[in-house]
């Protein structure tokens, strides 16, 4: 990978991301929904477009030249984010739809032959709804119990009371490594120590992690970690699913179909090796391929310098957003990533949504996928203003402009 990009200029960068140029209502767009999906810069744009015009075939069972190309490049992928995530080998990366499917694959694989009447998962409340209701579908069918550990009101991840929900019947702790609600960090390292004292294997949803902070695999000491492309830059419809090479080993597969066999008869079926054993039928081959130009794309602009950049404009919109009446912050863990949820007294979240669209700034408002968590807060939803490595002070104002506005409109 290339050196980072030093001093950090977000506004070079916004200028590789072609729908950023775009105006949206007769204004330019400021787009602050990106824990939502992010923006593809033009690398990624390329790498799918040259794939069509230039690679474009079926990968693994061709003998043809563009089958091997777009096996190669398939393959290389692979290896590029295997890099970008520490993975000790490409056999411990299964490429999925998202985080979503990745999740689901560990329940239905995984925790079908692994839990039993009695054994318990551990979730946390701040969890999105795909790190939960996968695990109350494999405890339906397992018999298994579902038990969660609680937040504090700042939204930070109580952390004693997730030591005192372990025991002798937890089997995995599902968490994810950052909150995309309220931003919140949990101390996943921490937590995978408190986990192994009881045994339990741990489940990571990293989803809202890697686009924000480097993710190393082997040092957070996990043994699942999901993430989605579209997160971080890339395309939609692809993921990834890391996992520890001998629980791979000791998984069966998940789903059948072509490429996830060695041989098949009407007698028996020999499954293929890894990673292929779970990437049954044909694969995203062109997400996948902008995947990893999506990751390569991360590694040259410097997640270190992503992550000081959205951690200052996190600061500055914090503070610009406490001059608004009315408005309170929701979600102040002491260690946060670049997410500013909000509510402004009086008003619902859908209306201020409305009202800050037409001022041609696009933020999320609801609940996030993350119900829990707001039963947890007592609110029916927040509004959503989530950052990005292209985002600047200016589209903090342009924010807190409309939000003005909104309560002249609505309050």
């Amino acid at each position: 990978m290339n050196a980072a990009v030093r001093p950090y200029d977000a506004a070079a960068l916004r200028a590789r991301f072609p729908l950023l140029a775009r105006t949206v209502r007769g204004q330019p767009l400021v787009y602050l929904d990106n824990a939502a999906t992010t923006q593809k810069p033009e690398v990624v744009l390329a790498a799918l477009d040259r794939f069509y015009r230039e690679h474009n075939a079926n990968v693994h069972r061709g003998v043809h030249w563009l089958s091997e190309q777009a096996t190669a490049d398939f393959e290389g992928a692979r290896e590029t984010l295997r890099a970008f995530i520490n993975a000790a080998s490409v056999r411990e990366v299964v490429f999925t739809r998202g985080t979503t499917e990745a999740i689901n694959l560990v329940a239905q694989s995984w925790g079908r032959a692994n839990l039993g009447p009695g054994d318990e998962v551990l979730v946390t409340t701040l969890e999105h709804h795909s790190n939960i209701v996968p695990w109350q579908m494999a405890c339906a069918a397992t018999g298994a119990r579902l038990v969660v550990a609680p937040i504090d009101d700042a939204g930070a991840l109580d952390l004693d009371a997730l030591a005192a929900r372990l025991g002798p019947r937890t089997r995995l702790v599902a968490v994810g490594h950052v909150s995309n609600a309220l931003g919140t960090v949990n101390p996943i390292a921490r937590i995978v120590a408190l986990a192994r004292r009881h045994g339990a294997r741990v489940l990571v949803d990293g989803a809202q992690a890697a686009p924000h902070l480097a993710v190393d695999v082997q040092a957070l000491g996990c043994d699942f970690y999901a993430l989605s492309a579209h997160k971080m830059y890339g395309p939609t419809g692809i993921g990834l699913l890391w996992a520890r090479e001998a629980l791979l080993e000791a998984m069966p597969p998940w789903q059948g179909g072509g490429d996830m066999i060695k041989a098949v008869s009407f007698e028996r079926t020999v499954y293929n090796d890894l990673p292929h054993r779970f990437e049954a039928g044909t694969p995203d081959v062109a997400g996948a391929i902008g995947f990893g130009a999506a990751a390569r794309f991360l590694g040259e602009v410097g997640l270190e310098h992503i992550a000081a950049h959205e951690h200052a404009l996190l600061g500055y919109g914090t503070a610009r957003l406490g001059e608004v009446p009315g408005l309170r912050l929701v979600g102040t863990a002491p260690d946060k990533a670049a997410v500013l949820s909000f509510v402004i007294a009086g008003v619902h979240p859908h209306d201020v949504g409305t009202v800050v669209d037409a001022e041609g700034v696009a933020v999320r408002t609801g609940h996030h996928c993350a119900m829990p968590v707001m039963e947890r807060l007592g609110l029916p939803a927040t509004v959503r203003a989530s950052l990005g490595l292209y985002n600047t002070r200016e589209d903090l104002d342009r924010l807190v402009a409309a939000l003005h506005k909104a309560r002249e409109l609505l309050c």
